[in-house]
């Protein structure tokens, strides 16, 4: 006869060995998360740092823009065609590591910048940008439904597994995003602390203009506040100082000083693709049937197809505006402000700097903005992000820079790395929450459709003041944040605390590729 106790006894055993198997596997998934986080910290720190000063340190004959416009405009076809046939051969884990190393020829271009190898290497980030985004996507949402269906989502929040997936996936974005957004903090540190060295380049407060020489004259001041901040034209800009310039001096930094930045920059993305095949698992350790399935999952060919069908429903059609927009003031603020408002009107030594005090912001922000929204819901934090960069960008139109007034230059980069980290982490979240079971079409749509505003952007940069595009920013915000109002009426009960959420089913990636399929048939 069996003894009650020592029944009892090896239930318990039982119980406290899966408790300490479920904690043990939490711990995992938070590990991988938070190494995915720093490893895009450390791979982005180059790739920004980098970004940030090509419309100053190559602003001769429009390379630096043109480079960034090279590389979203090669990152939109990419964002479509390659994710899913790079994700079905290599796996989520490797499409990363291979993503992360197309990155690597821009900074070797840095060395010996000309078109002919500027222009390719920036075609090659953005190739390998869209796997590496799509990829860092769907690992982010795997590890949430696996958390999700471990239990430890809080049990006083309403939802079934998919809701709390939901939540979790935000608070993911939210973790991750800070990391990355820590890559604009530790890019311009290196950038700002290696161009600030030595003494060749000297900054006259008194003119706020920058000079290779000693010889500076009268009128600068005159010159940097007429041509600067929202006057600021490209085709006035010369690259050599001189006494009798008459427009803004973007000079360039030595050779040796842009060498050392790209070398350093190099060793960061070296680095960064390691860590992740070191510490990070595959994807499969959380959805055992997805190796398998992926090599069912949609072609190139069949994820544009899907991708265009999805611009048939109306929420995604009015979704990607804002979308444009956060593609567009990202380009803004690393193209235009850089050079228009720091680099002219004070020194391309500070655009590291400045920009700084927006990474700084754009990753608190990031950590936060996911808790307030489980708190207050999405839409009061979009309609803070919303008043608070119109009127930033208000701001932009009237002030007029000069380099004895510092504290704005800081201030207006922080402000807008709030708004930023706030656009990211709730649009990202609500693709991917929007569209239960077609992910990859709404991911893809994201990132087409940011990396459509970058590349108009970048493009229209070399050749128009920087007041056009300042207007062209607001446009697109007030008709992006119109579409966004749109769709939260017609989601409104899913997002506010304490109404009923929506509740389904989790779609699983065979279902997914079987959408794929009829979608086009």
């Amino acid at each position: 006869m069996t003894n009650p106790t020592l029944k009892t006894q090896a239930s318990s055993n039982s119980s406290d060995s899966q408790d300490e198997s479920i904690e043990s596997e939490i711990r995992r998934i938070w590990r991988n998360v938070l190494v995915l986080g720093v490893a895009f910290m450390v791979h982005f720190t180059a790739f920004w740092g980098a970004s940030n000063l090509q419309s100053s340190v190559n602003a001769e004959a429009g390379l630096g823009t043109i480079t960034l416009a090279a590389i979203y405009a090669s990152l939109l076809l990419s964002n479509i065609l390659l994710p899913a046939m790079v994700i079905k051969w290599l796996g989520i884990k490797w499409t990363i590591v291979a993503s992360m190393l197309t990155y690597t020829p821009f900074m070797l271009a840095q060395l010996h910048p000309r078109f002919s190898t500027m222009v390719p290497a920036g075609l090659a980030i953005g190739l390998g940008g869209g796997p590496l985004w799509c990829a860092k996507c769907t690992y982010l949402s795997v590890a949430a439904q696996a958390y999700a269906k471990l239990g430890r989502v809080s049990n006083t929040e309403d939802g079934g597994t998919q809701a709390k997936a939901d939540r979790v996936v935000t608070r993911f974005f939210g973790v991750f995003f800070m990391f990355y957004s820590c890559s604009q903090v530790w890019g311009n540190l290196i950038s700002s602390a290696v161009l600030s060295s030595g003494g060749d380049e000297i900054i006259s407060n008194a003119t706020t203009s920058i000079f290779t020489n000693s010889s500076v004259s009268s009128n600068n001041l005159d010159i940097v506040l007429a041509a600067c901040g929202a006057n600021f034209c490209p085709d006035n800009v010369v690259t050599t100082a001189s006494e009798d310039a008459l427009g803004p001096v973007l000079a360039p930094p030595s050779p040796e000083k842009i060498r050392t930045i790209a070398l350093i920059y190099l060793a960061c993305m070296l680095f960064a693709a390691g860590l992740v095949v070191v510490a990070v698992d595959p994807s499969d350790r959380y959805d055992k049937n997805r190796k398998s399935e992926e090599k069912k999952g949609p072609s190139g060919v069949k994820l544009l197809a899907v991708t265009l069908r999805q611009l048939g429903d109306l929420k995604q059609l009015l979704i990607l505006p804002i979308t444009m927009f956060i593609g567009a003031e990202q380009a803004f603020l690393a193209a235009d402000y850089t050079a228009a408002f720091v680099s002219c009107s004070w020194s391309v030594s500070m655009v590291g700097f400045v920009m700084v005090a927006f990474g700084v912001c754009d990753a608190i922000a990031s950590a936060v903005a996911g808790g307030i929204a489980r708190t207050l819901g999405r839409p009061p934090l979009v309609c803070l992000a919303l008043v608070l960069h119109a009127a930033l960008i208000i701001t932009l139109l009237v002030w007029r820079p000069t380099a004895d007034k510092p504290v704005p230059f800081f201030l207006i980069a922080g402000l807008w790395g709030v708004c930023d980290a706030m656009w990211l982490v709730q649009i990202n979240s609500l693709s991917g929450t929007m569209f239960p079971g077609k992910e990859e079409a709404a991911y893809s749509n994201f990132r087409l459709w940011e990396s459509t505003g970058s590349v108009l952007t970048y493009a229209i940069s070399p050749y128009l003041c920087t007041e056009s595009i300042i207007y062209w920013l607001l446009v697109l915000l007030v008709v992006g944040c119109t579409g966004y109002a749109a769709v939260e009426w017609m989601e409104r009960d899913l997002w506010y605390p304490g109404r009923e959420r929506r509740k389904v089913q989790i779609v699983s990636k065979t279902q997914r590729a079987a959408h794929v399929e009829s979608s086009v048939d």
